[in-house]
């Protein structure tokens, strides 16, 4: 006799979507604010618009997860992770596409800007930890990348 409680095999696949479109997400995410900050080393404006894009767009399965983890029920913190990085996208929007100001040499904006992002990142990173180390590690190191691009694109 097996002693072991099972739940729902169709819930626990969804559980593993929302995993997985978390982790993708995240990764994309960092991968493409590396490319926003190589763009902008170089001066491509195209790049810089599809880098930007893909930022921004990722409010979509960053959304669906949200909606996914709160179906299951998930830990606050992984639901608070998940607003946090929907906070920053929609900031991210507005102060970019909506309201197109020069918010980032306003210090009194892209200080408040800059925190809200990191928090964002580090969200992620604690998310994709509690969701599997390996892929916490590998999210890890791709906002390791974003790091390295923001300093090369300050540097010279």
């Amino acid at each position: 006799m097996n002693n072991k409680k099972e739940g729902h095999p169709r819930q626990k696949q969804f559980h593993n979507l929302y995993d997985i479109l978390f982790i993708g997400s995240s990764i994309v995410f960092n991968i493409a604010v590396s490319g926003v900050y190589i763009a902008s080393k170089f001066d491509n404006l195209v790049l810089l618009q599809v880098f930007g894009a893909m930022v921004v767009f990722l409010s979509i399965p960053f959304t669906i997860s949200l909606i996914g983890y709160i179906k299951d029920k998930a830990e606050k913190k992984t639901i608070l992770s998940l607003l946090i990085i929907l906070v920053y996208l929609c900031l991210e929007i507005v102060l970019d596409y909506i309201l197109k100001t020069p918010f980032r040499e306003i210090l009194v904006v892209h200080i408040p800007y800059i925190i809200v992002f990191y928090a964002a990142a580090f969200s992620m990173i604690g998310v994709s930890f509690r969701i599997n180390r390996k892929m916490g590690f590998i999210v890890l190191t791709t906002f390791w990348i974003v790091i390295g691009c923001l300093i090369y694109l300050y540097l010279g």
